[in-house]
Protein backbone atom coordinates (compact mmCIF):
# COMPACT_ATOMS: atom_id res chain seq x y z
CA UNK A 1 0.00 0.00 0.00
CA UNK A 2 1.02 3.30 -1.26
CA UNK A 3 1.27 6.75 0.73
CA UNK A 4 -1.67 9.06 -0.45
CA UNK A 5 0.40 12.85 -1.38
CA UNK A 6 -2.10 15.12 -0.03
CA UNK A 7 -1.75 18.99 -0.62
CA UNK A 8 -1.30 20.95 -4.04
CA UNK A 9 0.18 18.54 -6.68
CA UNK A 10 1.12 21.67 -9.24
CA UNK A 11 5.06 21.90 -8.76
CA UNK A 12 4.78 25.95 -8.49
CA UNK A 13 2.57 25.69 -5.98
CA UNK A 14 4.21 22.73 -3.52
CA UNK A 15 7.74 25.14 -4.14
CA UNK A 16 6.22 28.30 -3.22
CA UNK A 17 4.27 27.04 -0.27
CA UNK A 18 7.95 25.74 0.78
CA UNK A 19 9.32 29.22 0.21
CA UNK A 20 7.26 31.46 2.06
CA UNK A 21 6.86 29.31 4.97
CA UNK A 22 10.66 29.14 5.57
CA UNK A 23 10.52 32.95 5.98
CA UNK A 24 9.64 32.52 9.20
CA UNK A 25 7.28 35.82 8.93
CA UNK A 26 3.68 35.73 10.22
CA UNK A 27 2.51 36.91 6.92
CA UNK A 28 3.97 34.71 4.48
CA UNK A 29 3.29 31.96 6.59
CA UNK A 30 -0.30 32.88 6.24
CA UNK A 31 -0.56 32.62 2.89
CA UNK A 32 1.56 29.35 2.49
CA UNK A 33 -0.97 27.96 4.64
CA UNK A 34 -4.20 29.51 2.63
CA UNK A 35 -2.27 27.93 -0.63
CA UNK A 36 -2.31 24.37 0.72
CA UNK A 37 -5.21 23.68 1.74
CA UNK A 38 -7.59 22.82 -0.66
CA UNK A 39 -8.34 24.51 -3.95
CA UNK A 40 -12.03 24.57 -3.55
CA UNK A 41 -11.25 26.69 -0.62
CA UNK A 42 -9.06 29.16 -2.31
CA UNK A 43 -10.22 32.68 -3.08
CA UNK A 44 -11.50 33.61 -6.12
CA UNK A 45 -11.83 37.78 -6.24
CA UNK A 46 -13.36 39.64 -8.85
CA UNK A 47 -11.87 43.13 -10.06
CA UNK A 48 -14.88 45.03 -8.36
CA UNK A 49 -14.53 43.04 -5.31
CA UNK A 50 -11.11 43.90 -4.95
CA UNK A 51 -11.85 47.82 -6.74
CA UNK A 52 -14.27 47.83 -3.32
CA UNK A 53 -12.48 46.95 -0.92
CA UNK A 54 -8.72 48.39 -1.54
CA UNK A 55 -7.76 52.14 -1.85
CA UNK A 56 -4.90 53.35 -4.43
CA UNK A 57 -1.31 52.07 -4.06
CA UNK A 58 -3.11 49.39 -1.64
CA UNK A 59 -0.27 46.22 -1.80
CA UNK A 60 -2.37 43.15 -2.33
CA UNK A 61 -1.65 39.25 -1.99
CA UNK A 62 -4.85 37.27 -3.40
CA UNK A 63 -3.65 33.73 -2.54
CA UNK A 64 -5.78 32.24 -5.20
CA UNK A 65 -7.65 33.64 -8.66
CA UNK A 66 -8.29 37.27 -10.12
CA UNK A 67 -11.28 36.58 -12.54
CA UNK A 68 -12.26 39.69 -14.67
CA UNK A 69 -16.02 40.85 -13.73
CA UNK A 70 -15.88 44.36 -12.89
CA UNK A 71 -12.90 47.29 -13.75
CA UNK A 72 -10.50 48.91 -11.06
CA UNK A 73 -10.19 52.46 -10.80
CA UNK A 74 -7.10 53.19 -8.90
CA UNK A 75 -3.58 52.01 -9.28
CA UNK A 76 -2.41 48.86 -7.36
CA UNK A 77 -0.38 46.41 -6.76
CA UNK A 78 -1.27 42.64 -7.20
CA UNK A 79 0.12 39.61 -5.97
CA UNK A 80 -1.48 36.06 -7.00
CA UNK A 81 -1.29 32.74 -8.13
CA UNK A 82 -3.42 32.80 -10.91
CA UNK A 83 -5.52 34.73 -13.04
CA UNK A 84 -7.88 35.11 -16.01
CA UNK A 85 -6.91 36.64 -19.50
CA UNK A 86 -10.01 39.35 -18.90
CA UNK A 87 -8.79 40.15 -15.53
CA UNK A 88 -5.01 40.92 -17.08
CA UNK A 89 -6.34 42.57 -19.99
CA UNK A 90 -8.04 45.06 -17.29
CA UNK A 91 -5.33 45.05 -14.80
CA UNK A 92 -3.18 46.38 -17.40
CA UNK A 93 -5.56 48.52 -18.87
CA UNK A 94 -6.11 50.53 -15.36
CA UNK A 95 -2.35 50.85 -14.64
CA UNK A 96 -2.18 48.43 -11.85
CA UNK A 97 0.96 46.44 -11.41
CA UNK A 98 0.35 42.66 -11.74
CA UNK A 99 2.80 40.21 -10.32
CA UNK A 100 3.05 36.30 -8.86
CA UNK A 101 3.47 36.15 -4.93
CA UNK A 102 7.07 34.71 -5.30
CA UNK A 103 8.37 38.43 -6.77
CA UNK A 104 6.67 39.70 -4.29
CA UNK A 105 8.21 38.17 -1.93
CA UNK A 106 11.45 38.66 -3.20
CA UNK A 107 10.88 42.52 -3.43
CA UNK A 108 9.12 42.72 -0.31
CA UNK A 109 10.79 39.85 2.05
CA UNK A 110 9.45 41.21 5.10
CA UNK A 111 5.95 41.86 4.41
CA UNK A 112 5.70 45.67 5.39
CA UNK A 113 2.67 47.29 4.03
CA UNK A 114 1.00 44.02 1.99
CA UNK A 115 -2.25 43.12 3.01
CA UNK A 116 -4.08 39.69 2.29
CA UNK A 117 -7.65 39.61 0.26
CA UNK A 118 -9.16 37.18 1.53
Amino acid sequence: MSHKITGPSNYYHRKLIRDLWKTQIKIWRTISKKISGPRKNRVKANLYHINKKTRKDDIIVIPGKVLGIGDLDHNLTIACLEYSKTAKKKIEASGTKLMSIEELLEQNPKGTGVKIFY
